[in-house]
C-alpha cells in the first residue's frame, strides 16, 4: 500500500473538491433564484444520483485505467471550475437557467462517482489485500469530503467569493492529474499529449484564479442596470454597489436595499410614524439598517440620547461608514457619537438584551431564506416586546402588500398574535414599487400623526393617506401566523417571488 501514498492523498484532495462544487453550485443557485432549501436539496439529490450513474459507468472502463482517471479529474477540474461562470451566463442570458444546473450537476456528479470506483481498480490491480484497499480509500475520502465541507463555508466563499473559489478548487483537481501523469507515466498511454493537455488546462484555471475579481466585475455587469463600482463576498453576504449619474444603489445578495434617489421616501416612513407616536425618544434600537439610512432620519430628534443598531455584518458597517457616496448620503450616522453598533445576529441579541427601548426599529431583509424567517417569527416578537417599553413603538418593515401579499399580512397577524396592537400601513417607493410596514404597541393606536422633523416626503396630511388599502392589496383567504416550527412565510414570500420572476 505504501507505493500508492500519492493516490490516497489525491483521494483526500479530489473528495474535498467534490464537495466543494456541491456546496457552490447549491449556494450560488440559491443567491440567483432564492428558496435556499429547494436548490440546495435538488443539487444533492441530482449530484447523489449523478455518482451512482458515474459508478456505474466505471464498470465499463476497461483498460488504461490511469489515463481514464486523469480524463476524469480533468473533466472534473475544467467543469467544476468554469461552474460559476457557466450559471451567471445562463442566469443573465438565458430562460433555461435550471436545465443548464442541472446539466452541471449531473456532469460533474458522474465525474466524481467514476473517481472512487477507478481508484480502487488500480490500486487493487496491484495490491492483495482488497479489505484494507477499500477502507484506506473511504477512509481518505470521508475526511476529505469533512475538510471541504468546513474550508467552504468558513474560509473559501468570505475570503474569495464564488469565482476565485471555483477557479482554485478546479485547479486542485487539475494538479491532482498532474501528479499522477508525473508519478506513473510509465503506466499512462499518449503521455506527452496528456501532459500538455494538463499543463494547458491548469494554466487557464490559474489566469482564471488570479483574475477572477475581473471576471466577477465583467459578468456581474450584466446582472444589473448600471455600472457596478464596488463588489464584496463578506462572510453572510454578497455586496454589490452601482452608479448611474446621481443614482446610487446598494445590493445584497443580489436584491436592492436602496436607490439614492427614492430611499428617503422608505426611511421616513419607516421612521417617523414610529417617532412620533414614542411618548419618550431616548433609547433607540435599530435590528438591521447597517446602511445608516434609518440612523440618519433617527438623528433627526434632539432628544435621541442613543441608538444601539444591531447588524450581524460587520463589513456593511464597515463600507456605508468608509464609503464616501454611502456615508454622505447617510450623514455619517454610523461614526455618530450617540451610535452604538453591535455586530450580531438580531435573535440572539434580543435573547441577551435586558435593556428597554422607546421605540425598535426592525429595518431587516425580506424573508426570503430559513435564517431570516426566525427574525418574522412570533418568538421573534416577543422578544421584541420583551424589549420594549411599557408604552414604547415597534415598527417593521414588512414587504410589499401588493406583490406579496399573503407574506404582509402574514407578518401583521403574527406581530398581532403577541398582544401587539398593530396598524399596517404602505407608500409607494419608485424603486420597490408598493412598500409596506407595520407599526405595532402594547398601547392602542390611533392613525394621527404628527411630524415635527424636516421631511422630504412624509407630511401630517400624508400620513393619513398611507392605512387605505386597495382590494387587490388584502389577503385572500385564511392567513397564518409566522412560527419557528411551521414557518409558513417562506412559503408565502416563495409563492409570490415566483409570481412576479
Amino acid at each position: 500500500m505504501s507505493k500508492y501514498k500519492l493516490l490516497m492523498l489525491t483521494t483526500l484532495i479530489i473528495s474535498g473538491c467534490s464537495i466543494c462544487y456541491e456546496l457552490i453550485i447549491s449556494a450560488l443557485s440559491s443567491f440567483l433564484k432564492g428558496d435556499s432549501v429547494l436548490q440546495y436539496s435538488v443539487t444533492i439529490g441530482i449530484y447523489m444520483s449523478a455518482m451512482g450513474l458515474g459508478s456505474y459507468l466505471s464498470k465499463f472502463v476497461k483498460q488504461n485505467l490511469f489515463n481514464w482517471f486523469v480524463f476524469v479529474e480533468i473533466g472534473v477540474g475544467v467543469i467544476g471550475g468554469l461552474s460559476t461562470l457557466i450559471l451567471f451566463l445562463a442566469n443573465i442570458y438565458l430562460v433555461c437557467y435550471q436545465i443548464v444546473m442541472y446539466a452541471v450537476i449531473l456532469t460533474i456528479g458522474i465525474f466524481v462517482g467514476m473517481e472512487i470506483p477507478l481508484l480502487t481498480r488500480i490500486i487493487e490491480n496491484n495490491e492483495n489485500n482488497l479489505r484494507v484497499t477499500i477502507s484506506s480509500i473511504f477512509s481518505f475520502d470521508y475526511i476529505g469530503g469533512l475538510l471541504g465541507s468546513i474550508a467552504f463555508p468558513l474560509l473559501l466563499l468570505p475570503h474569495l467569493g464564488y469565482f476565485c473559489t471555483a477557479f482554485l478548487i478546479g485547479s486542485l483537481n487539475i494538479i491532482v492529474s498532474l501528479l499522477i501523469i508525473l508519478k506513473y507515466k510509465a503506466q499512462l498511454s499518449h503521455y506527452k499529449g496528456v501532459l500538455c493537455t494538463t499543463l494547458c488546462l491548469l494554466g487557464a484555471m490559474i489566469i482564471g484564479t488570479l483574475f477572477s475579481e475581473n471576471v466577477s466585475r465583467f459578468v456581474e455587469d450584466g446582472l444589473y442596470r448600471d455600472k457596478v463600482i464596488y463588489l464584496n463576498q463578506t462572510k453572510y453576504q454578497h455586496i454589490v454597489l452601482t452608479r448611474h449619474r446621481d443614482d446610487i444603489r446598494l445590493f445584497i445578495n443580489g436584491n436592492i436595499q436602496f436607490s439614492s434617489i427614492d430611499e428617503y421616501r422608505y426611511h421616513e416612513a419607516l421612521v417617523h410614524l414610529a417617532m412620533s407616536k414614542a411618548q419618550r425618544k431616548e433609547n433607540i434600537l435599530v435590528l438591521g439598517g447597517g446602511d445608516g439610512l434609518a440612523a440618519r432620519e433617527i438623528f433627526k430628534y434632539n432628544t435621541v440620547k442613543k441608538i444601539t443598531l444591531v447588524d450581524l455584518d460587520k463589513d456593511i458597517i464597515r463600507i456605508c461608514s468608509e464609503n464616501d457616496l454611502i456615508s454622505d448620503l447617510n450623514a455619517h450616522s454610523l461614526t455618530n457619537s450617540k451610535m452604538e453598533i453591535i455586530n450580531d445576529d438580531a435573535y440572539k441579541f434580543l435573547i441577551d438584551n435586558k435593556l428597554k427601548y422607546d421605540v425598535i426599529i426592525v429595518d431587516l431583509p425580506d424573508p426570503n431564506s430559513e435564517v431570516l424567517n426566525k427574525l418574522y417569527t412570533n418568538v421573534f416578537y416577543r422578544l421584541c416586546k420583551k424589549s420594549l417599553s411599557d408604552e414604547g413603538i415597534l415598527v417593521v418593515q414588512s414587504t410589499s402588500p401588493y406583490y406579496a401579499t399573503e407574506a404582509f399580512w402574514c407578518i401583521n397577524k403574527t406581530i398581532a398574535s403577541e398582544g401587539f396592537n398593530v396598524l399596517p400601513y404602505h407608500l409607494e417607493v419608485p424603486t420597490f414599487g408598493d412598500w409596506g410596514f407595520n407599526i405595532a404597541s402594547p398601547k392602542t393606536l390611533d392613525t394621527q400623526f404628527h411630524i415635527n422633523v424636516p421631511t422630504k416626503f412624509l407630511s401630517d396630511e400624508r400620513c393619513q393617506t398611507l392605512f387605505a388599502f386597495a382590494k387587490d392589496e388584502l389577503p385572500d383567504g385564511n392567513i397564518k401566523i409566522n412560527t419557528l416550527s411551521e414557518p409558513i412565510l417562506i412559503k408565502y414570500y416563495g409563492e409570490a417571488d415566483k409570481k412576479w420572476k
